[in-house]
């Protein structure tokens, strides 16, 4: 049962791209539903040194974007990038609820797609054997 459910899991990973960038290690991994609806990963993981047990383990935090929240995502990421850069606020509008403005032009529809995960409850650290 054990090696169906892993062949799925495969199957289901349709592009990755790995970025390492100093103790980090980011994953960016596009996957298939059963409904072969494509959502995005990503994954940061850090090597981390548990001094009780004396090993390694890698903590992982794992977000998982939709494609129906891909303008958004892009919108709010560009302007904190912004900010930071220079120090001030895009002039893109923003929403009575905090959120950017997006352009008419490019919104799309907000069609939702049903999607179930297994292991979304499956624990952040994962030891190395």
């Amino acid at each position: 049962m054990e090696d169906i459910e892993n062949k799925d899991r495969d199957r289901e990973e349709i592009f990755s791209r790995t970025v390492r960038a100093g103790k980090r290690t980011y994953f960016f991994d596009v996957k298939s539903t059963i409904g072969d609806e494509f959502y995005l990963t990503i994954t940061e993981s850090k090597r981390r040194f548990n001094n009780e047990q004396g090993r390694f383990f890698y903590e992982k935090h794992k977000l998982f974007l939709y494609k129906e929240d891909f303008d958004k995502f892009s919108f709010g990421l560009s302007d904190a990038i912004e900010f930071i850069k220079t120090g001030k606020a895009p002039d893109r509008p923003v929403t009575d609820f905090g959120e950017t403005e997006i352009p008419a032009e490019i919104k799309r529809g907000d069609k939702h797609t049903d999607i179930s995960f297994e292991d979304l409850a499956s624990g952040s650290e994962e030891e190395i054997s």
